[in-house]
Protein backbone atom coordinates (compact mmCIF):
# COMPACT_ATOMS: atom_id res chain seq x y z
CA UNK A 1 0.00 0.00 0.00
CA UNK A 2 2.69 2.53 0.75
CA UNK A 3 4.38 1.83 -2.44
CA UNK A 4 1.60 2.14 -4.56
CA UNK A 5 0.74 5.93 -3.02
CA UNK A 6 4.50 6.55 -3.12
CA UNK A 7 4.42 9.42 -5.66
CA UNK A 8 7.66 8.42 -7.10
CA UNK A 9 8.18 5.19 -9.40
CA UNK A 10 10.81 2.68 -9.45
CA UNK A 11 12.82 4.50 -11.71
CA UNK A 12 12.96 8.28 -9.86
CA UNK A 13 9.94 10.06 -11.98
CA UNK A 14 6.84 10.79 -10.37
CA UNK A 15 4.15 7.90 -11.45
CA UNK A 16 2.79 8.37 -14.69
CA UNK A 17 -0.85 7.94 -12.53
CA UNK A 18 -0.54 11.72 -10.74
CA UNK A 19 0.78 12.70 -13.87
CA UNK A 20 -2.52 11.97 -15.78
CA UNK A 21 -4.25 12.68 -12.83
CA UNK A 22 -2.37 16.38 -13.17
CA UNK A 23 -3.95 17.02 -16.24
CA UNK A 24 -7.01 15.67 -15.91
CA UNK A 25 -7.53 18.51 -13.25
CA UNK A 26 -6.14 21.14 -15.23
CA UNK A 27 -8.32 20.19 -18.35
CA UNK A 28 -11.62 20.57 -15.70
CA UNK A 29 -10.96 24.46 -15.81
CA UNK A 30 -13.80 25.06 -17.21
CA UNK A 31 -15.65 22.00 -18.23
CA UNK A 32 -19.13 23.20 -17.39
CA UNK A 33 -18.29 25.98 -20.07
CA UNK A 34 -21.11 26.08 -22.87
CA UNK A 35 -20.11 24.91 -26.24
CA UNK A 36 -18.82 29.02 -27.07
CA UNK A 37 -15.18 28.49 -27.64
CA UNK A 38 -14.11 29.10 -31.41
CA UNK A 39 -12.58 25.78 -32.26
CA UNK A 40 -14.87 23.23 -33.66
CA UNK A 41 -17.98 24.34 -31.32
CA UNK A 42 -20.36 22.98 -34.05
CA UNK A 43 -18.93 19.72 -33.50
CA UNK A 44 -19.45 19.41 -30.25
CA UNK A 45 -23.08 20.94 -30.71
CA UNK A 46 -23.80 18.24 -33.35
CA UNK A 47 -23.51 15.55 -30.34
CA UNK A 48 -25.05 17.60 -27.78
CA UNK A 49 -27.87 17.42 -30.11
CA UNK A 50 -27.86 13.64 -30.21
CA UNK A 51 -27.74 13.14 -26.56
CA UNK A 52 -30.02 16.12 -25.98
CA UNK A 53 -32.98 14.27 -28.26
CA UNK A 54 -32.06 11.35 -26.73
CA UNK A 55 -33.24 12.29 -23.84
CA UNK A 56 -36.29 14.20 -24.71
CA UNK A 57 -37.45 13.05 -27.94
CA UNK A 58 -36.69 9.08 -28.18
CA UNK A 59 -33.75 7.25 -26.77
CA UNK A 60 -33.36 4.53 -29.08
CA UNK A 61 -29.80 4.31 -29.52
CA UNK A 62 -29.66 3.47 -33.70
CA UNK A 63 -31.58 6.22 -34.52
CA UNK A 64 -29.94 9.28 -33.37
CA UNK A 65 -30.95 12.90 -34.75
CA UNK A 66 -29.88 16.52 -34.47
CA UNK A 67 -32.26 19.62 -34.53
CA UNK A 68 -31.38 20.37 -37.46
CA UNK A 69 -34.38 18.53 -39.26
CA UNK A 70 -34.94 20.97 -42.49
CA UNK A 71 -38.33 20.00 -41.82
CA UNK A 72 -38.07 16.29 -41.35
CA UNK A 73 -37.03 14.14 -38.65
CA UNK A 74 -34.09 14.93 -37.73
CA UNK A 75 -32.55 11.38 -37.80
CA UNK A 76 -29.03 11.18 -39.45
CA UNK A 77 -26.30 8.65 -40.46
CA UNK A 78 -23.24 9.67 -37.68
CA UNK A 79 -20.54 8.09 -35.84
CA UNK A 80 -21.89 4.40 -33.42
CA UNK A 81 -23.01 7.48 -30.82
CA UNK A 82 -21.79 5.76 -27.82
CA UNK A 83 -20.20 8.72 -26.17
CA UNK A 84 -23.86 10.50 -26.94
CA UNK A 85 -25.40 7.81 -25.49
CA UNK A 86 -23.47 7.98 -22.22
CA UNK A 87 -23.97 11.39 -21.81
CA UNK A 88 -28.00 10.41 -22.00
CA UNK A 89 -27.33 8.00 -19.63
CA UNK A 90 -25.93 10.33 -17.22
CA UNK A 91 -29.04 12.62 -17.79
CA UNK A 92 -31.40 10.26 -16.45
CA UNK A 93 -29.93 10.45 -13.41
CA UNK A 94 -28.90 14.08 -12.68
CA UNK A 95 -31.22 15.69 -15.33
CA UNK A 96 -29.17 17.21 -18.83
CA UNK A 97 -26.64 19.35 -18.85
CA UNK A 98 -24.16 20.26 -21.89
CA UNK A 99 -21.22 19.36 -19.63
CA UNK A 100 -21.33 15.31 -19.18
CA UNK A 101 -20.54 14.78 -22.77
CA UNK A 102 -17.29 16.28 -21.98
CA UNK A 103 -16.85 15.11 -18.66
CA UNK A 104 -17.10 11.59 -20.08
CA UNK A 105 -14.47 12.07 -22.85
CA UNK A 106 -12.18 13.70 -20.02
CA UNK A 107 -12.73 10.69 -18.18
CA UNK A 108 -12.17 8.15 -20.85
CA UNK A 109 -9.68 9.75 -22.50
CA UNK A 110 -6.80 9.78 -19.37
CA UNK A 111 -7.93 5.91 -18.09
CA UNK A 112 -6.86 5.42 -22.34
CA UNK A 113 -3.50 7.27 -21.74
CA UNK A 114 -3.09 5.06 -18.80
CA UNK A 115 -3.75 2.12 -20.52
CA UNK A 116 -1.27 3.51 -23.37
CA UNK A 117 1.30 3.53 -21.16
CA UNK A 118 1.00 0.41 -19.64
CA UNK A 119 0.88 -1.00 -23.23
CA UNK A 120 4.20 0.74 -24.61
CA UNK A 121 5.61 0.07 -20.79
CA UNK A 122 5.28 -3.86 -21.89
CA UNK A 123 6.05 -3.93 -25.25
CA UNK A 124 9.21 -1.21 -25.28
CA UNK A 125 10.07 0.07 -21.68
CA UNK A 126 9.15 2.11 -18.88
CA UNK A 127 11.32 5.34 -20.07
CA UNK A 128 9.64 5.50 -23.77
CA UNK A 129 6.75 4.70 -22.21
CA UNK A 130 6.44 7.56 -19.46
CA UNK A 131 7.68 10.23 -22.17
CA UNK A 132 5.36 8.89 -25.05
CA UNK A 133 2.58 9.50 -22.50
CA UNK A 134 3.75 12.84 -21.37
CA UNK A 135 3.98 13.83 -24.99
CA UNK A 136 0.92 12.37 -25.82
CA UNK A 137 -0.98 14.34 -22.79
CA UNK A 138 0.22 17.74 -23.53
CA UNK A 139 -0.54 17.26 -27.29
CA UNK A 140 -3.62 18.11 -29.80
CA UNK A 141 -5.41 15.36 -27.30
CA UNK A 142 -4.73 18.52 -24.33
CA UNK A 143 -7.75 20.29 -25.31
CA UNK A 144 -9.75 17.69 -27.66
CA UNK A 145 -10.15 15.33 -25.04
CA UNK A 146 -12.01 17.81 -22.80
CA UNK A 147 -14.61 18.14 -26.16
CA UNK A 148 -18.27 16.52 -26.84
CA UNK A 149 -16.08 15.06 -29.57
CA UNK A 150 -15.18 11.12 -30.14
CA UNK A 151 -11.88 11.51 -32.02
CA UNK A 152 -9.73 10.79 -28.31
CA UNK A 153 -12.45 8.64 -26.93
CA UNK A 154 -12.45 6.13 -29.61
CA UNK A 155 -8.83 6.43 -30.12
CA UNK A 156 -8.62 5.46 -25.78
CA UNK A 157 -10.90 2.74 -25.94
CA UNK A 158 -8.79 0.96 -28.59
CA UNK A 159 -5.71 1.28 -26.57
CA UNK A 160 -7.35 -0.71 -23.57
CA UNK A 161 -8.51 -2.90 -26.43
CA UNK A 162 -5.03 -3.03 -27.38
CA UNK A 163 -3.40 -3.71 -23.76
CA UNK A 164 -6.06 -6.85 -23.52
CA UNK A 165 -5.37 -7.82 -27.16
CA UNK A 166 -2.00 -8.39 -25.51
CA UNK A 167 -2.92 -10.03 -22.22
CA UNK A 168 -4.87 -12.47 -24.29
CA UNK A 169 -1.96 -13.35 -26.24
CA UNK A 170 0.05 -14.25 -23.33
CA UNK A 171 -2.33 -15.77 -21.38
CA UNK A 172 -4.84 -17.24 -23.68
CA UNK A 173 -7.74 -16.30 -21.27
CA UNK A 174 -11.23 -15.70 -22.18
CA UNK A 175 -11.63 -12.80 -20.17
CA UNK A 176 -9.12 -10.89 -22.08
CA UNK A 177 -10.00 -11.77 -24.85
CA UNK A 178 -13.66 -10.89 -24.85
CA UNK A 179 -12.05 -7.47 -23.19
CA UNK A 180 -9.92 -6.86 -26.39
CA UNK A 181 -12.97 -7.66 -28.81
CA UNK A 182 -15.28 -5.38 -26.90
CA UNK A 183 -13.36 -2.25 -26.59
CA UNK A 184 -11.66 -3.04 -30.11
CA UNK A 185 -14.83 -2.94 -31.80
CA UNK A 186 -16.40 0.39 -29.32
CA UNK A 187 -12.92 2.41 -30.54
CA UNK A 188 -13.78 1.14 -34.70
CA UNK A 189 -17.50 2.45 -34.10
CA UNK A 190 -17.18 5.08 -32.29
CA UNK A 191 -15.22 6.72 -35.39
CA UNK A 192 -13.90 5.30 -37.75
CA UNK A 193 -10.29 6.93 -37.35
CA UNK A 194 -10.03 4.19 -34.74
CA UNK A 195 -8.80 1.62 -37.61
CA UNK A 196 -5.23 3.42 -37.08
CA UNK A 197 -4.97 1.18 -33.58
CA UNK A 198 -4.98 -1.91 -35.89
CA UNK A 199 -1.24 -0.92 -36.67
CA UNK A 200 -0.45 -2.33 -33.36
CA UNK A 201 -1.32 -5.56 -33.54
CA UNK A 202 0.95 -6.93 -36.12
CA UNK A 203 3.96 -6.11 -33.69
CA UNK A 204 1.79 -7.33 -30.17
CA UNK A 205 2.44 -10.64 -31.74
CA UNK A 206 5.41 -12.47 -30.87
CA UNK A 207 7.36 -16.08 -31.53
CA UNK A 208 6.51 -16.71 -27.75
CA UNK A 209 2.37 -16.26 -28.21
CA UNK A 210 0.47 -19.26 -29.53
CA UNK A 211 -1.06 -19.73 -33.05
CA UNK A 212 -4.33 -20.21 -31.53
CA UNK A 213 -4.34 -16.84 -30.06
CA UNK A 214 -3.06 -15.07 -32.86
CA UNK A 215 -5.49 -16.77 -34.91
CA UNK A 216 -8.34 -15.74 -32.25
CA UNK A 217 -7.21 -12.43 -32.29
CA UNK A 218 -7.00 -12.28 -36.15
CA UNK A 219 -11.14 -13.56 -35.80
CA UNK A 220 -11.48 -10.65 -33.55
CA UNK A 221 -10.03 -7.90 -35.54
CA UNK A 222 -12.12 -9.47 -38.47
CA UNK A 223 -15.16 -9.73 -36.57
CA UNK A 224 -14.48 -6.11 -35.24
CA UNK A 225 -14.06 -5.01 -38.80
CA UNK A 226 -18.03 -6.29 -40.18
CA UNK A 227 -19.70 -4.25 -37.09
CA UNK A 228 -17.75 -1.44 -38.33
CA UNK A 229 -18.84 -2.16 -41.92
CA UNK A 230 -22.35 -3.08 -41.08
CA UNK A 231 -22.68 0.80 -39.11
CA UNK A 232 -20.85 3.04 -41.41
CA UNK A 233 -21.75 1.70 -44.97
CA UNK A 234 -25.22 0.13 -44.10
CA UNK A 235 -27.12 1.48 -41.54
CA UNK A 236 -25.42 4.87 -41.77
CA UNK A 237 -26.19 5.37 -45.65
CA UNK A 238 -30.00 3.52 -45.37
CA UNK A 239 -30.74 6.46 -42.37
CA UNK A 240 -29.72 8.89 -44.39
CA UNK A 241 -32.00 7.53 -47.86
CA UNK A 242 -34.82 6.59 -45.26
CA UNK A 243 -35.06 10.19 -43.41
CA UNK A 244 -33.22 12.55 -46.02
CA UNK A 245 -30.05 13.65 -43.96
CA UNK A 246 -27.02 13.98 -45.55
CA UNK A 247 -23.90 11.32 -44.54
CA UNK A 248 -20.61 12.23 -45.01
CA UNK A 249 -18.83 9.17 -46.40
CA UNK A 250 -15.80 10.64 -47.40
CA UNK A 251 -14.39 11.42 -50.69
CA UNK A 252 -12.52 9.15 -53.13
CA UNK A 253 -8.68 8.15 -52.35
CA UNK A 254 -7.92 9.91 -55.61
CA UNK A 255 -9.51 12.80 -55.21
CA UNK A 256 -9.02 13.69 -51.52
CA UNK A 257 -5.69 12.97 -52.52
CA UNK A 258 -5.40 15.91 -55.40
CA UNK A 259 -7.86 18.02 -53.01
CA UNK A 260 -4.58 17.40 -50.26
CA UNK A 261 -1.75 18.36 -53.00
CA UNK A 262 -4.11 21.95 -54.27
CA UNK A 263 -3.12 23.01 -50.42
CA UNK A 264 0.00 21.27 -49.34
CA UNK A 265 1.04 24.10 -46.96
CA UNK A 266 -2.47 23.83 -44.89
CA UNK A 267 -1.92 19.67 -45.06
CA UNK A 268 1.60 19.82 -43.93
CA UNK A 269 0.71 22.31 -40.90
CA UNK A 270 -1.74 19.71 -39.36
CA UNK A 271 1.41 17.71 -39.27
CA UNK A 272 4.37 19.40 -38.20
CA UNK A 273 2.28 21.91 -35.83
CA UNK A 274 -1.48 20.90 -34.99
CA UNK A 275 -0.26 17.75 -33.76
CA UNK A 276 1.42 19.22 -30.93
CA UNK A 277 0.54 22.68 -31.35
CA UNK A 278 4.52 22.73 -30.47
CA UNK A 279 7.12 23.36 -33.22
CA UNK A 280 10.07 21.80 -30.38
CA UNK A 281 7.78 18.42 -30.55
CA UNK A 282 8.09 18.32 -34.20
CA UNK A 283 11.90 18.72 -34.46
CA UNK A 284 11.84 16.24 -31.88
CA UNK A 285 9.87 14.15 -34.17
CA UNK A 286 12.00 14.99 -37.26
CA UNK A 287 15.21 14.22 -35.04
CA UNK A 288 13.50 10.56 -33.81
CA UNK A 289 12.67 9.31 -36.95
CA UNK A 290 16.90 9.95 -37.77
CA UNK A 291 17.84 8.48 -34.38
CA UNK A 292 15.75 5.49 -35.65
CA UNK A 293 17.43 5.42 -39.01
CA UNK A 294 20.95 5.91 -37.60
CA UNK A 295 20.72 3.02 -34.84
CA UNK A 296 18.64 0.43 -37.61
CA UNK A 297 15.62 0.34 -35.61
CA UNK A 298 13.92 -1.50 -38.66
CA UNK A 299 10.80 -2.80 -36.69
CA UNK A 300 10.14 0.70 -35.39
CA UNK A 301 10.71 2.12 -38.82
CA UNK A 302 8.79 -0.47 -39.94
CA UNK A 303 5.84 0.62 -37.59
CA UNK A 304 6.26 4.29 -38.53
CA UNK A 305 6.24 3.64 -41.98
CA UNK A 306 2.99 1.28 -42.36
CA UNK A 307 1.37 3.84 -39.93
CA UNK A 308 2.01 6.61 -41.73
CA UNK A 309 0.80 5.12 -45.22
CA UNK A 310 -2.73 3.73 -43.44
CA UNK A 311 -2.98 7.37 -42.11
CA UNK A 312 -2.32 9.14 -45.83
CA UNK A 313 -5.06 6.67 -47.30
CA UNK A 314 -7.14 8.31 -44.44
CA UNK A 315 -6.22 11.85 -45.36
CA UNK A 316 -7.05 11.28 -48.65
CA UNK A 317 -10.20 9.36 -48.04
CA UNK A 318 -10.95 12.45 -46.11
CA UNK A 319 -10.03 14.83 -48.86
CA UNK A 320 -9.49 18.77 -47.79
CA UNK A 321 -11.58 18.32 -44.72
CA UNK A 322 -8.62 17.24 -43.18
CA UNK A 323 -6.63 20.57 -43.33
CA UNK A 324 -10.02 22.66 -42.53
CA UNK A 325 -10.25 20.91 -39.35
CA UNK A 326 -7.56 20.10 -36.95
CA UNK A 327 -8.52 17.14 -35.39
CA UNK A 328 -8.21 15.24 -38.09
CA UNK A 329 -4.46 14.69 -37.09
CA UNK A 330 -5.20 12.70 -33.90
CA UNK A 331 -5.04 9.16 -34.77
CA UNK A 332 -1.67 9.68 -35.74
CA UNK A 333 -0.29 11.60 -32.68
CA UNK A 334 0.07 8.57 -30.91
CA UNK A 335 2.14 6.67 -33.04
CA UNK A 336 4.24 10.20 -32.87
CA UNK A 337 4.33 10.22 -29.09
CA UNK A 338 5.69 6.81 -29.27
CA UNK A 339 8.62 7.43 -31.60
CA UNK A 340 9.63 10.91 -29.60
CA UNK A 341 9.45 8.77 -26.75
CA UNK A 342 12.02 6.50 -27.65
CA UNK A 343 14.55 9.39 -28.61
CA UNK A 344 14.18 10.87 -25.92
CA UNK A 345 15.17 7.45 -23.85
CA UNK A 346 17.85 7.29 -25.39
CA UNK A 347 19.27 10.66 -24.03
CA UNK A 348 21.73 10.26 -20.75
CA UNK A 349 21.57 13.28 -19.55
CA UNK A 350 18.71 13.68 -17.54
CA UNK A 351 18.46 17.67 -17.30
CA UNK A 352 18.76 17.92 -20.89
CA UNK A 353 15.64 15.41 -20.98
CA UNK A 354 13.89 17.67 -18.05
CA UNK A 355 14.33 20.86 -20.24
CA UNK A 356 13.23 18.96 -23.25
CA UNK A 357 10.14 17.85 -21.61
CA UNK A 358 9.70 21.29 -20.13
CA UNK A 359 9.76 23.47 -23.13
CA UNK A 360 7.45 20.92 -25.36
CA UNK A 361 4.48 21.53 -22.08
CA UNK A 362 5.15 25.62 -22.07
CA UNK A 363 4.79 25.77 -25.55
CA UNK A 364 2.40 23.45 -26.24
CA UNK A 365 0.01 24.35 -23.46
CA UNK A 366 0.53 28.02 -23.96
CA UNK A 367 -1.36 27.54 -27.55
CA UNK A 368 -3.89 25.29 -26.13
CA UNK A 369 -4.52 27.28 -22.42
CA UNK A 370 -6.97 29.72 -24.29
CA UNK A 371 -9.68 26.71 -25.13
CA UNK A 372 -10.24 26.36 -21.23
CA UNK A 373 -11.64 29.57 -21.15
CA UNK A 374 -15.10 31.01 -23.67
CA UNK A 375 -14.73 34.86 -24.86
CA UNK A 376 -16.60 37.16 -23.54
CA UNK A 377 -17.99 38.23 -26.83
CA UNK A 378 -19.71 34.84 -26.84
CA UNK A 379 -21.56 34.81 -24.01
CA UNK A 380 -24.28 36.98 -25.93
CA UNK A 381 -25.49 33.39 -27.73
CA UNK A 382 -26.59 32.23 -24.37
CA UNK A 383 -29.78 34.41 -24.36
CA UNK A 384 -31.18 32.86 -27.09
CA UNK A 385 -33.48 30.75 -25.71
CA UNK A 386 -34.96 32.74 -23.20
CA UNK A 387 -35.46 35.08 -26.22
CA UNK A 388 -37.08 33.24 -28.49
CA UNK A 389 -38.92 31.52 -25.76
CA UNK A 390 -41.15 34.86 -25.34
CA UNK A 391 -42.65 33.90 -28.92
CA UNK A 392 -42.52 30.25 -29.77
CA UNK A 393 -42.71 26.41 -27.80
CA UNK A 394 -40.56 23.55 -28.16
CA UNK A 395 -42.21 22.57 -31.33
CA UNK A 396 -42.22 25.69 -33.47
CA UNK A 397 -39.72 25.56 -36.12
CA UNK A 398 -37.26 28.10 -36.46
CA UNK A 399 -34.23 29.19 -38.82
CA UNK A 400 -31.45 31.15 -37.95
CA UNK A 401 -28.50 32.42 -40.35
CA UNK A 402 -25.67 30.04 -38.91
CA UNK A 403 -23.63 29.71 -42.11
CA UNK A 404 -23.13 26.07 -41.90
CA UNK A 405 -22.93 26.02 -38.28
CA UNK A 406 -25.54 24.62 -36.22
CA UNK A 407 -24.53 26.44 -32.59
CA UNK A 408 -27.04 28.98 -31.94
CA UNK A 409 -29.93 26.20 -32.86
CA UNK A 410 -29.09 24.66 -30.28
CA UNK A 411 -29.01 26.81 -28.07
CA UNK A 412 -32.02 28.15 -28.99
CA UNK A 413 -33.39 24.68 -28.05
CA UNK A 414 -35.34 24.91 -31.17
CA UNK A 415 -35.54 22.92 -34.52
CA UNK A 416 -35.51 23.31 -37.91
CA UNK A 417 -32.93 25.11 -40.35
CA UNK A 418 -29.63 26.54 -40.48
CA UNK A 419 -29.24 29.28 -43.17
CA UNK A 420 -26.63 30.97 -44.98
CA UNK A 421 -26.82 34.61 -45.48
CA UNK A 422 -27.14 34.58 -49.00
CA UNK A 423 -30.37 32.78 -48.35
CA UNK A 424 -31.58 35.42 -46.52
CA UNK A 425 -32.10 37.34 -49.74
CA UNK A 426 -33.69 34.35 -51.48
CA UNK A 427 -37.51 34.86 -51.51
CA UNK A 428 -37.47 31.17 -52.81
CA UNK A 429 -35.09 29.64 -49.90
CA UNK A 430 -37.77 31.46 -47.62
CA UNK A 431 -40.86 30.48 -49.08
CA UNK A 432 -38.96 26.71 -49.15
CA UNK A 433 -38.41 26.92 -45.37
CA UNK A 434 -42.24 28.47 -45.07
CA UNK A 435 -42.97 25.24 -47.18
CA UNK A 436 -41.78 23.21 -44.56
CA UNK A 437 -43.39 24.61 -41.23
CA UNK A 438 -40.74 27.10 -40.57
CA UNK A 439 -42.23 29.80 -38.23
CA UNK A 440 -40.16 32.02 -37.09
CA UNK A 441 -36.34 34.00 -38.30
CA UNK A 442 -33.44 34.40 -36.12
CA UNK A 443 -30.47 36.93 -37.37
CA UNK A 444 -27.84 36.78 -35.74
CA UNK A 445 -27.04 40.61 -35.96
CA UNK A 446 -23.38 40.34 -35.89
CA UNK A 447 -23.06 37.96 -39.01
CA UNK A 448 -26.10 40.10 -41.02
CA UNK A 449 -27.20 43.59 -40.76
CA UNK A 450 -29.57 44.12 -43.61
CA UNK A 451 -33.36 44.63 -42.75
CA UNK A 452 -36.09 41.97 -44.16
CA UNK A 453 -39.37 42.53 -45.49
CA UNK A 454 -41.14 40.02 -42.65
CA UNK A 455 -42.80 41.26 -38.71
CA UNK A 456 -40.39 42.00 -36.53
CA UNK A 457 -41.35 40.94 -33.41
CA UNK A 458 -37.93 41.34 -32.17
CA UNK A 459 -34.75 43.26 -31.84
CA UNK A 460 -31.60 43.98 -29.34
CA UNK A 461 -27.97 44.76 -30.21
CA UNK A 462 -27.44 40.79 -31.06
CA UNK A 463 -30.82 39.26 -32.57
CA UNK A 464 -33.70 40.13 -34.34
CA UNK A 465 -36.86 36.97 -34.79
CA UNK A 466 -39.37 37.87 -37.62
CA UNK A 467 -42.33 36.08 -37.70
CA UNK A 468 -42.97 34.03 -41.04
CA UNK A 469 -45.82 32.19 -40.31
CA UNK A 470 -48.58 32.78 -42.98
Amino acid sequence: MRNHWNLRNTEGYFRIEYIIGAFLLIRLIGITNAPLEIAHNWRQVTGLMVARNYFEIDPTFWLPRVDETNGLTGIIGMEFPLLNYLHYLFSLVFDYQHWYGRLINLIVSSVGCYFFYKLIKERINLKTAYYATIFLLGSIWFIYSRKMMPDTFSMSLGFIGLYFCQVHLRNNAIKSYTLFYLFLSLAFLSKISALMCLMGIPFLMGKNQSNPAKIRVAIGVLASFILTYLWYFQWNPHLSETYGNWYNSGTSIGKGFMELMGNVPETLKRIYFSSFNSYIAFLLLVCSTVYLIIKKQYKSLLFLTLTSALFLIYMSKSGSIFYIHGYYIIPIVPMFSVIIGMLINSIKNQKIVLALVILFLIESLSNQQHDLFIKESETYKLTLENIISEYSNRNDLVAINGNGNPQELYLSHRKGFVLNNEDLMSTEKIDEIKSKGCQFLIINRHAYSKSINFTRIFKNEDYIIYDISD
